[in-house]
C-alpha cells in the first residue's frame, strides 16, 4: 500500500466500550454467533476480540456486501474461514443475495450438533438464538431487515447505528440478538484502519480525503489497474505516486479551480464514492494468501 504519510488512525467512541461489555453479558444467552464481515476485506472488518467475547460459540461468518468483492477473492475468504473452523458464506443484505442459506446453514451445519441432541432428547421445536455482531456499517440491520421481512432495525449509511442490544424474533423457534457494532480500542495494524476507512466503517470526519484516495488509488494501480483505465481513462506506467493519480483523476474529470489547478479534494471525494458504490468494479482489498493464519 502507498506509503503516503497519514496521521494515526484512532477511533474508539463510548458507546464501543458498552458493547463488548453487552457481549460478554450476553453471549451465555445464544447458542450460536453469526458474524457479518465486510467481503472486500473480510479480516481487516473482524475485531481480533471477538473469539475472546464469544467464548468460541460456534460461529457463521457472512462476507457482506460480496457483490462489491472481488468474486474470485470471496471464494478464497471462504475456504480460509472454513479451514480456520468457522463455517463461511458469501451474502449482499442489500439485494437479498444469499440470505435464505443463512439459516439453513446455522441449522444443518453450524448447529448440526445441538439440532440432533435436542431431536434426540424430543427437544426439535426449541428456540435457536443467535447473536449478530460486525464492526460499524458492516449491515447487521440491513440483515435482520431481509430475514424479517421488514423495517424492524434502523438502517443507516453511516457507522455506529445501532446502539443498544435488541432482539428480533424470526419465526417460532429462532431469535437473533443484535448488538451494536464494535471497533477495537487501538489499531495495531495501520494498515487495517486504512482498509476500514476505504469502506466506510471509520468516520470520514476524522480523516483526511485527499491521502486516502491517495493510498486508494495506489493499491488500485498495483492490483486492480484495469479498474482506473476503464472508469477515469488513465494511461499507466506503474510509476506513478498516489498524488499524481489523484491530479490525473482530476484532469480527466475537469475538477479545475481557479489560476488552472485541479480540485483534488473534489476528486478524492469522487474516487471513494465511486469505490464505495462499486463503480470502480468488484475490488477485494486484502487476500487471504498474504495474512498468516
Amino acid at each position: 500500500m502507498d506509503n503516503t504519510d497519514m496521521k494515526t488512525i484512532q477511533w474508539f467512541p463510548g458507546h464501543m466500550a458498552k458493547t463488548r461489555r453487552l457481549i460478554a453479558s450476553n453471549i451465555s444467552l445464544v447458542d450460536a454467533v453469526v458474524e457479518i464481515v465486510d467481503a472486500r476485506s473480510p479480516l481487516s472488518s473482524r475485531n481480533p476480540e471477538m473469539d475472546s467475547m464469544t467464548k468460541n460459540k460456534p460461529r457463521l461468518v457472512l462476507l457482506n456486501k460480496s457483490d462489491l468483492a472481488d468474486e474470485k477473492a470471496t471464494q478464497q475468504w471462504i475456504s480460509y474461514f472454513r479451514r480456520n473452523g468457522c463455517e463461511a458464506l458469501a451474502v449482499d443484505c442489500k439485494s437479498g443475495k444469499g440470505v435464505k442459506s443463512i439459516l439453513p446453514s446455522i441449522k444443518n451445519t453450524v448447529l448440526k450438533e445441538l439440532m440432533e441432541k435436542r431431536a434426540r432428547n424430543g427437544m426439535s421445536g426449541a428456540t435457536i438464538r443467535l447473536m449478530i455482531v460486525g464492526i460499524p456499517n458492516v449491515g447487521k440491520s440491513s440483515l435482520i431487515n431481509k430475514l424479517v421481512g421488514s423495517k424492524r432495525a434502523k438502517v443507516e449509511d453511516r457507522p455506529g447505528v445501532t446502539r443498544t442490544k435488541q432482539w428480533v424474533k424470526l419465526d417460532n423457534n429462532t431469535e437473533l440478538l443484535d448488538m451494536p457494532g464494535v471497533l477495537w480500542p487501538k489499531f495495531e495494524d495501520q494498515e487495517v484502519a486504512v482498509r476500514l476507512a476505504f469502506t466506510g466503517a471509520i468516520s470520514d470526519d476524522i480523516l483526511d480525503i485527499e491521502t486516502l484516495a491517495m493510498k486508494l488509488l495506489s493499491y488500485l494501480a498495483e492490483n486492480y489497474p484495469n479498474s482506473l483505465k476503464e472508469r477515469y481513462k488513465l494511461e499507466l506506467t506503474g510509476e506513478e505516486t498516489g498524488l499524481e493519480l489523484l491530479e490525473n483523476v482530476g484532469k480527466k474529470r475537469g475538477m479545475m479551480i481557479s489560476g488552472g489547478e485541479i480540485n483534488t479534494e473534489r476528486a478524492a471525494i469522487t474516487v471513494i464514492d465511486e469505490f464505495r458504490s462499486g463503480k470502480l468494479g468488484r475490488i477485494t482489498l486484502e487476500a487471504p494468501q498474504k495474512r498468516s493464519e
